[in-house]
């Protein structure tokens, strides 16, 4: 009989179209089946996502929890995990026939020593093609594979640290990764980076990244939807800091939640509330111009990107702020 070697986990809410997709990849995977097992959680009610699942990947096997989040539904996929190694996916990455063997290859070159091994995830590039994708995918505004280059990137050792733990495409020993996601941290924001910092300080395991083990991400963020994410990072800051403090400081290099970092936040969102909105609407123009107009331009890419990094921290610092406004120490600084 085939030893099971890799269990691979998948939350998904209300994305059955992309969920399919990602089955499909799996079921043309290099791995034969009886090496790998698929586990599908879905968070809250069915919304088609079984049958979805189901129809490209008929050994799936699926679970539905109440409505949680990502974390708590990878929990209670983790619990069923029957591999030594367990692979984290989004419901919207579609993974490359090698991905799932790079993954195995990865860990089995470690002879034993843990690691949490990254795998890359490209933007799929939708058509048309605009300017704000063109932006998303070749900068920071959301992951920063954009920065993973250099003789860094040539170190197959080299640890790039539990920031860059993203679970849209990491694999994990599975016991280690039972030590859990925060189940106060709801909202998929920080819940992989806290628990990957759980991880690192509890173990000391490093994040290793294997550029060969590719998903393709699909997912189209709309310049206003990119900005509400911002805001809800924000917030879901706020939340991070009180759970686990050191965690935040860790990220954010401060105690985001002292009374003068409160304070200084919020004469920055009040003193710069007018041009925040009218930097709104230039950004939001982007979505309308095609990919085209700068072409290759990387320069070009680098200014629009640095010209939008103060409406980002506007739009952050107004999630924060909205969500401390309980904190006493906000209080009495206000």
């Amino acid at each position: 009989m085939t030893p099971m070697e890799l269990s691979v986990i998948i939350p998904t809410c209300g994305r059955p179209d992309q969920l399919v997709q990602c089955c499909a990849g799996l079921a043309r995977q290099d791995l034969t089946p009886g090496r790998f097992e698929v586990l599908i959680g879905v968070d809250g009610p069915d919304s088609g996502e079984r049958a979805a699942a189901l129809a490209a990947l008929p050994h799936a096997r699926i679970f539905e929890f109440p409505k949680g989040g990502p974390g708590l539904v990878r929990n209670g996929l983790l619990a069923h995990c029957r591999a030594p190694i367990t692979l984290m996916l989004n419901d919207d990455v579609v993974p490359d026939p090698a991905c799932l063997e790079l993954h195995l290859r990865a860990h089995r070159e470690l002879a034993g020593r843990p690691a949490m091994v990254l795998g890359a995830a490209p933007w799929k590039i939708r058509r048309p093609d605009r300017l704000f994708d063109k932006l998303v995918r070749s900068s920071s505004m959301v992951f920063f594979y954009n920065r993973m280059t250099g003789d860094a990137a040539r170190d197959p050792m080299h640890d790039w640290g539990f920031r860059h733990a993203w679970t849209l495409n990491l694999s994990v020993p599975t016991t280690i990764a039972r030590l859990g996601f925060n189940p106060a941290l709801g909202a998929p924001c920080y819940e992989d980076l806290e628990w990957a910092f759980n991880i690192r300080t509890r173990w000391g395991v490093p994040v290793l990244y294997r550029p060969g083990a590719v998903v393709l991400h699909d997912h189209r963020y709309e310049p206003e939807g990119y900005l509400r994410r911002e805001e809800t990072m924000g917030r879901e800051a706020c939340r991070l800091a009180r759970v686990n403090p050191a965690c935040a400081r860790a990220i954010f290099g401060r105690d985001i939640l002292a009374a003068p970092e409160l304070a200084y936040a919020a004469e920055w969102v009040r003193r710069e509330e007018r041009s925040a909105r009218e930097l709104s609407r230039t950004f939001g123009a982007l979505a309308g111009l095609s990919a085209e107009v700068i072409g290759e331009s990387e320069p070009v890419l680098e200014i629009i990107y640095q010209h939008h990094l103060p409406l980002k921290r506007w739009f952050w610092n107004r999630g924060l702020l909205g969500a401390a406004s309980g904190v006493t120490a906000w209080a009495r600084a206000g």
